[in-house]
């Protein structure tokens, strides 16, 4: 509706001008009706006019972005008939709107992410009361990239500092592990790899050096740990650190499998470099590796792994086929909508290593196949969650001597645990170890410290 200002001007006079006769005629009712129906009329204008000045301002506000929303509109269906001329005949397919991506990157994204690790430890030990009580154990720093949509890259390179580690066949006052790491006086490369994931039939690549699929302990790095060491019987077996190697890794992710059920298969072929396993072989070694997942309910998972690996040990003397076999088993409790505030999980396993002989006594094996008897070992752990911070939990392992498996070791240790994030946590654990060929147990109280900087946080993987 639009009315201008001259035509309620011209309404006004037309008004006044029918109100002159009526106020000078002689009928005084006739005349106050009529006075009275005019009165009405001109209240009738002055509120169309009100409304209309209203309008008229609010127009003028409005005015250039309807008009501007008016343009848009009359290009964009323009262009929509233009497109409609460039279809083919008969073609009923409704248009599709475009949505224009800019393929430029930005050198940040470029960029890899960058993280450290640090393990920090301070210990006391009444057996040795010369050893340092405070060091700082690792600093480790991680760099990882996804160099395209097929593969990615890992890179971690630490330093590892001595003291504090356990050594279950030790002979000495304390038992600890001294000089028994590479890398003590610099930095060197944990692992270094690129990966190729989401091949065809399920396939995975890794090509480098890794922690290999020993079970899922021996994948997850130091500062994750559940507790400050791995294993009794991998300490035993492989040494206090990851069973790390260089070569090729296949992986294999079943299509099959029930309901709530996941099967996955690892192949690795990598060269001999762990010396308790291979002594100074170098050569080739194989691993297997075959692992389930189970959806038990909405709160319970169960996960299980079998694994071995072969290769040859050789020193000074002999050379000689060597094999480790394991089994590895977790189960995880974790209410739904609670998980941060409750939760239990344990996790156990045996391992069994081919005995390499010493002495007399084994000459007459050593002459048909060097390998006479198997050195075996169990742990177990769990962790109770008492609130969103704390965790409490205990371990307790017992391993034979890969080289006289009539001596053995057993550990103990509970632990309390504090997160205070995600990327810092403070540990109290206490150890308890004791030695079949030694009198007495050792006993050592320490406060862990491992903290994150970066993405790359705690891994469990």
């Amino acid at each position: 509706m639009c009315i201008s200002r001259a035509s309620i001007i011209r309404r006004g006079w037309r008004v006044l001008l029918l109100t002159i006769p009526i106020l000078a005629s002689p009928g005084g009712s006739v005349a106050q009706e009529r006075v009275d129906s005019l009165q009405a009329e001109v209240e009738r204008l002055t509120a169309l006019v009100d409304s209309l000045i209203r309008e008229v301002a609010s127009l003028r506000i409005s005015g250039p972005e309807e008009e501007v929303q008016d343009a848009l509109a009359q290009l964009r269906n323009a262009a929509q008939a233009a497109a409609a001329i460039d279809e083919p005949a008969g073609s009923t397919d409704p248009p599709m709107e475009q949505e224009f991506v800019g393929r430029q990157r930005s050198l940040q994204a470029l960029n890899p992410e960058i993280s450290v690790n640090t393990d920090l430890f301070g210990h006391m030990n009444s057996d040795d009361t010369s050893e340092d009580n405070f060091f700082a154990r690792e600093f480790e720093i991680s760099i990882v990239s996804n160099l395209d949509p097929f593969s990615r890259a890992k890179i971690f390179i630490s330093r590892h500092n001595e003291g504090g580690e356990l050594s279950p066949f030790k002979e000495g006052p304390d038992g600890h592990s001294h000089g028994e790491h590479e890398g003590g006086s610099g930095f060197a490369v944990e692992e270094g790899y690129v990966e190729w994931v989401g091949l065809p039939g399920g396939i995975g690549l890794k090509l480098g050096k890794f922690f290999q699929q020993l079970g899922q302990l021996n994948r997850w790095h130091s500062h994750a740990l559940p507790f400050q060491t791995r294993s009794l019987p991998h300490l035993s077996f492989i040494g206090p650190e990851s069973l790390a190697q260089t070569g090729a890794s296949f992986h294999w992710l079943a299509p099959f499998g029930g309901v709530g059920g996941t099967y996955e298969a690892t192949l690795e072929v990598t060269r001999s470099e762990n010396k308790m396993l291979f002594g100074e072989s170098g050569g080739l070694s194989v691993l297997g590796h075959i692992n389930g997942f189970w959806n038990l309910s909405s709160s319970t998972d169960l996960d299980l792994g079998l694994s071995w690996i072969n290769g040859t040990f050789k020193d000074d003397e002999r050379s000689l086929d060597r094999a480790l076999y394991g089994a590895e088993a977790a189960i995880t409790w974790r209410p739904p909508g609670r998980s941060r505030y409750q939760g239990l999980s344990f996790r156990g396993g045996i391992m069994a290593v081919d005995v390499i002989a010493h002495g007399d006594e084994h000459e007459e094996h050593e002459e048909e196949h060097e390998v006479s008897e198997h050195a075996f070992g169990f742990w177990g752990m769990g962790e109770v969650r008492l609130s969103q911070s704390w965790l409490m939990g205990a371990r307790l392992g017992r391993s034979g001597s890969p080289e006289d498996p009539h001596k053995t070791a057993w550990l103990i240790s509970p632990t309390l645990s504090w997160w205070q994030s995600e990327y810092v946590r403070l540990r109290l654990e206490y150890d308890l170890l004791g030695r079949s060929f030694m009198d007495g147990r050792e006993g050592r109280l320490l406060l862990q410290v491992t903290f994150a900087m970066g993405p790359h946080k705690h891994e469990t993987y």
